[in-house]
């Protein structure tokens, strides 16, 4: 914004007027015309005017001056400003403890469902004039080679956990176990109180039981999904490490599994946790979400359904690349934690601390004594499995000291009279010598 004076005519006597550029532009070209070094046709092709527009223009600067160039509107209030009454709802209710650290796009939101409709840039100044936001500035992140998405939906299928205060103190630390597509950006999970195996299991099979089977899992190298890796040594004597029971799950399933080596290969689901610790954690707390079982409610009715308006994007092929279970797969069982037992000559076996038996109906030739796996359901009761065929399990009865052994006579302690011990009589064999001269003595005694 430049300052410029002048009286009309070119005198000096006119008080100062703040001129911008394009005003600055069109004073200098009205100059040349009135001095004549410039054509109107050509000044108003320079300045994008018509000739008439540069004849008008040249009237205001020879009566009013420089001030004649500005435009009349400025300094006058738009008639499509926002009302103050409205701008001060709006920062009185952004002011409460619930949306502490609401960034302008939530909050703008957030407002819009209250009834107060305002554009995210304006409740950015707003929130700024106010105090309630303050902008991050711009951070210089490495670079890294940029992966394009998969093309269709269920192609490739992220998975990760965050262990997060997503209560904010109000109940029990939670761990949210996300997974997310990589072609749409289609979130789901769940919270656990603690991750584990039969977690990450129970979120793997709802997100199958609502889409089907993904092609490809991609995970980091956490002990649940990746088994700890042998030494050459041991490789040569024993082979590779055996899968871990989640690894097992995607191999019975048919589903590629594929291991990170770094945080950023894994990138789109650690954004995901980077947009979830803001908005879902200042959602949750507008909710007063404050137990885990009321928090997977608030993300199964309420938060999934706006993720999905609000984040998910059309994918470049249409089809859906998902696979159906196949008629053979028992998901029951396949969802199981699987443990290997032996069976003891009473069809029983030890789990958890307890004993189990195998039920006298599902007896089957050459079960006493064989090795069984005890799947252990995330819904449902245990099971053993032996030569491809379920049998039940059901616990043993507990066997008290007077079932394993016979009850020895009680003695009769009303009579006085007591058995008295024996002693042995003389010729007793325990009272001979057996020395090899005592033989010989006694065989020649003996003979005739």
């Amino acid at each position: 914004m430049g300052v410029l004076g002048g009286s009309p005519g070119g005198g000096m006597g006119e008080e100062r007027v703040a001129l911008g550029k394009r005003e600055q532009e069109r004073l200098v070209a009205l100059r040349e015309v009135e001095g004549g070094r410039l054509g109107r046709a050509r000044a108003g092709k320079r300045l994008g005017l018509s000739v008439r527009q540069v004849g008008r223009l040249l009237r205001r600067l020879a009566g009013e001056g420089a001030k004649g160039l500005v435009h009349r509107l400025r300094g006058r209030r738009s008639n499509r400003r926002i009302p103050e009454a409205r701008r001060r709802k709006a920062i009185a209710l952004l002011s409460q403890e619930k949306y502490r650290g609401f960034g302008p796009t939530l909050a703008s939101e957030h407002l819009s469902r209250a009834g107060i409709e305002v554009s995210r840039e304006t409740l950015r100044r707003w929130m700024s004039e106010a105090g309630l936001w303050r902008s991050r500035g711009r951070r210089v992140k490495r670079v890294h080679v940029w992966r394009e998405r998969r093309a269709a939906f269920g192609e490739l299928v992220l998975v990760d956990s965050s262990d997060h205060d997503w209560l904010e103190g109000r109940g029990p630390r939670l761990k949210l176990i996300a997974l997310i597509d990589d072609a749409t950006g289609r979130f789901y999970g769940r919270f656990f109180e603690s991750e584990t195996t039969a977690a990450n299991m129970a979120t793997l099979r709802e997100w199958i039981e609502r889409f089907g089977l993904p092609l490809a899992l991609y995970t980091d190298r956490h002990s649940i999904y990746a088994p700890k890796p042998r030494s050459r040594a041991e490789e040569d004597l024993h082979g590779q490490a055996p899968p871990t029971q989640f690894g097992r799950v995607l191999e019975e399933l048919g589903i590629e599994w594929i291991p990170a080596y770094s945080p950023q290969a894994k990138g789109r689901v650690e954004r995901l946790f980077g947009t979830l610790q803001d908005r879902l954690v200042k959602e949750l707390r507008v909710a007063e979400v404050d137990t885990c079982e009321a928090a997977n409610r608030f993300l199964a009715e309420v938060f999934f359904d706006f993720w999905e308006k609000r984040f998910v994007v059309q994918p470049r092929d249409t089809r859906d690349a998902h696979k159906r279970p196949a008629k053979g797969h028992d998901l029951d069982a396949i969802f199981s934690l699987r443990h290997s037992r032996c069976l003891d000559a009473a069809y029983t076996l030890s789990f958890q601390g307890k004993r189990w038996r195998i039920p006298r109906h599902e007896i089957v030739p050459g079960l006493r004594r064989a090795r069984v796996e005890v799947e252990e359901r995330l819904n449902g009761p245990l099971k053993a499995r032996f030569r491809g065929r379920h049998l039940s399990l059901e616990p043993a009865p507990v066997a008290t000291p007077a079932d394993l052994r016979p009850a020895r006579p009680t003695p009769d302690r009303s009579a006085d009279l007591r058995p008295q011990p024996r002693k042995p009589a003389p010729t007793h064999p325990w009272r001979k010598t057996w020395s090899k001269a005592q033989r010989r003595k006694n065989t020649a005694a003996s003979l005739p």
